[in-house]
């Protein structure tokens, strides 16, 4: 389908262009739930929006705008937006009109200028729910037994869109990298028994922060683990960092639960804030704050230590912060600084497959040992278990399970080879041997 976007020619006074806000660009991001238009303004705009219907399209008006000629089509996505246009009105204002293939229910807002992008104008278009008739009658079956589960980590590669995160040496771009270094790290999962990888960003688009946790928890995840990219005004700084929640993040976002659970469609640990009374709820929430809090911290000192084997890590301890993305009371996070990207060497490094992957590799091998040693019970993880019974060895039980008798030591700290009876031996993965 043609994109129609009429130019605005209009003859105005210099001193009215002076005063009307001018249109710069037009950008459209698309995203799995929802496509972004995002218009670069030079000052903030009073605008309408509104729907219309037969066809399907999304008119906004920006009041005392203008629209110069110079600003070219935006690419359209042909799965919701098919066509743009534009025209004036009432001789001061701007009528853009969204031609979309379907229904949708569209939200604005106002961004202020960033050290990337000015002024913005920025309409989010949602499908537009469809209601649903009463649903199908419910038989009574036998339950069938249950089967084991994988366990799921999510993988929330940073930025992403109009966002491009940090900028290194020679254009690298934050949202590039990290998203490379995802996809391997998601691969590298895969191959494992027992576990299974999502990615919450999936292609070149702008998440919001609590989107990306509403994801990792959509998706049940086990782990949810934010990959980044550093970035600081001393080009020599490097190394690689990894962060959990501080107890002030915390206890900042304790208080934003209690304060709308009446409102909260969210579970804590399966539990429902929303019919409890402020003291069990504040209780509640900090049990598993606390639980999710330390099991954070385990999965970070894991990956850190494999990342220390590509070299010199930035901080020799896993760092706390209050990173709104980690603040999920639920679901075990870390944030992984892969390098900073504002160091030469290693923007180069970022860039190269090779490198990615040994990141990928490094981050793998820490999730894994995380995952192998804190399996629920359900799950295929927690099914490789051996009671110790009289007789058994470690080289034994090693070649038994082909796994080496390093990685029996390593998964279940043992200083020796000597094995007491009754004891529960964890069985990490065979590829791992």
């Amino acid at each position: 389908m043609r994109i129609l976007f009429a130019a605005v020619s209009m003859v105005l006074a210099s001193s009215a262009l002076a005063a009307q806000v001018q249109i710069k660009n037009v950008r459209i991001w698309p995203a799995p739930d929802n496509t972004r238009v995002v218009f670069d303004i030079s000052a903030p705009v009073e605008h309408t929006l509104f729907s219309l219907k037969h066809p399907d399209r999304v008119v906004i008006d920006l009041k005392n705008a203008g629209l110069p000629p110079s600003v070219t089509p935006p690419a359209v996505d042909k799965n919701l937006v098919a066509a743009v246009r534009s025209a004036v009105r009432n001789g001061r204002d701007v009528r853009v009109v969204l031609d979309l293939t379907k229904s949708t229910r569209p939200k604005s807002f106002l961004l202020k200028p960033n050290s990337k992008y000015g002024h913005r104008l920025v309409i989010d278009l949602y499908d537009a729910k469809v209601e649903k008739g009463p649903g199908p009658v419910i038989k009574t079956v036998p339950r069938a037994p249950e089967k084991l589960r994988d366990l799921v980590v999510a993988i929330d590669p940073g930025h992403g869109g109009e966002d491009p995160g940090a900028l290194g040496p020679h254009g690298v771009l934050e949202k590039e990298v990290v998203f490379a270094v995802a996809k391997r790290l998601k691969a590298t999962l895969d191959k494992e028994r027992g576990i299974r990888a999502v990615l919450v960003r999936t292609g070149d688009y702008f998440l919001r922060l609590r989107k990306r946790i509403k994801i990792a928890r959509r998706e049940r995840a086990d782990l949810f683990v934010s990959i980044h990219a550093d970035a600081f005004r001393d080009p020599r700084v490097y190394g690689s960092s990894v962060y959990v929640l501080s107890r002030n993040g915390a206890g900042s976002e304790a208080a934003r639960w209690l304060a709308n659970q009446e409102n909260a469609s969210d579970l804590i640990g399966g539990v429902s804030l929303a019919d409890k009374d402020d003291l069990l709820a504040s209780v509640l929430l900090d049990l598993s704050q606390t639980a999710t809090l330390s099991a954070s911290a385990e999965a970070a000192e894991k990956v850190l230590g494999q990342l220390k084997t590509l070299g010199k890590t930035h901080k020799r301890r896993v760092q706390r912060a209050g990173f709104l993305v980690l603040k999920s009371p639920d679901i075990p996070s870390i944030l992984v600084e892969t390098a900073f990207i504002s160091n030469p060497t290693e923007a180069r490094k970022l860039k190269d497959p090779a490198h990615q992957q040994r990141l990928a590799k490094a981050m793998g091998q820490g999730i894994r040992r995380y995952l192998e040693k804190n399996a629920p019970p359900g799950t295929v993880l927690a099914a490789r278990r051996h009671v110790i019974a009289q007789g058994d060895t470690l080289s034994e039980l090693a070649r038994r399970y082909r796994v080496s008798m390093q990685r029996l030591r390593t998964t279940n700290e043992l200083t020796g080879d000597r094995l007491r009876v009754g004891r529960v031996l964890r069985i990490p993965l065979a590829s791992d041997g």
